[in-house]
C-alpha cells in the first residue's frame, strides 16, 4: 500500500495535465542556482508540509473547502510567487527568504486541499498514516526532480541569459499562464 501511495504523490506532481504543482515549483526555484540548492530543497520541503496538514485534515473531513473556490486560490497561488520574483526578486535577504518559506507553506496548505478529495476517496481504510506518508514522500521525490531539473537548466541558460533577464521571463510566463487558468476557474 505503501508503494502505490507514493507513486500516487509522484505522479500528482508530475502530471502534465495538472500543471498547477510543476508551475508553482518552478515560480518558487526559478530565482535561485544551483548552489542555493539546499535553500530551494527547504523551500520545497516547506510546500509539501503545508500540503500535508491540510490533506491530511481534509481527508479525516476537519476542514473542507469549496472545490472551484480552492482551485482558483492554486491558481492565485501560483500568480504571486511568479509576481513577486519580478517585484522583489532578493535572492539572499533573509526577510524575502523568510517570506518565501511562509508563503511556501500556506500555499501548500491550499494545495493540499485541492487533492483531499480524489486523496479521500483513494483510502482504503481506516489508517491514514501509510497513505499519507507514502503519497507525501512521492511529492517529495517528484518536488526534488523538478527542482533539479529547473536549477541544472539554470545553471545552464544563466551562462548565455542575464540573471533578471531570464528570471522575469520565466516568471511573466508563469504569471500568464496563472491568470488564464484563474480565468478558466472563475
Amino acid at each position: 500500500m505503501l508503494y502505490e501511495f507514493l507513486k500516487l504523490g509522484v505522479t500528482h506532481i508530475l502530471d502534465i495535465n495538472g500543471v498547477d504543482h510543476i508551475l508553482f515549483l518552478i515560480g518558487l526555484c526559478v530565482i535561485y542556482t544551483l548552489k542555493d540548492w539546499k535553500t530551494v530543497l527547504w523551500l520545497a520541503t516547506a510546500f509539501t508540509l503545508g500540503h500535508s496538514i491540510t490533506l491530511a485534515l481534509s481527508a479525516i473531513d476537519i476542514i473542507s473547502v469549496d472545490s472551484d473556490t480552492i482551485e482558483i486560490l492554486i491558481a492565485l497561488s501560483i500568480f504571486l510567487v511568479a509576481i513577486s520574483n519580478v517585484i522583489a526578486p532578493q535572492y539572499s535577504d533573509q526577510l524575502s527568504l523568510k517570506w518565501r518559506y511562509a508563503s511556501a507553506g500556506i500555499f501548500g496548505l491550499i494545495h493540499g486541499i485541492g487533492f483531499s478529495n480524489f486523496f479521500s476517496v483513494m483510502l482504503s481504510g481506516d489508517s491514514l498514516t501509510v497513505p499519507l506518508l507514502g503519497f507525501n514522500i512521492g511529492v517529495e521525490i517528484a518536488q526534488v526532480i523538478i527542482v533539479v531539473v529547473v536549477l541544472l537548466l539554470s545553471h545552464l541558460l544563466l551562462k548565455y541569459i542575464p540573471r533578471k533577464l531570464y528570471v522575469n521571463t520565466i516568471s511573466v510566463i508563469i504569471a500568464a499562464w496563472s491568470i488564464m487558468l484563474i480565468i478558466e476557474r472563475i
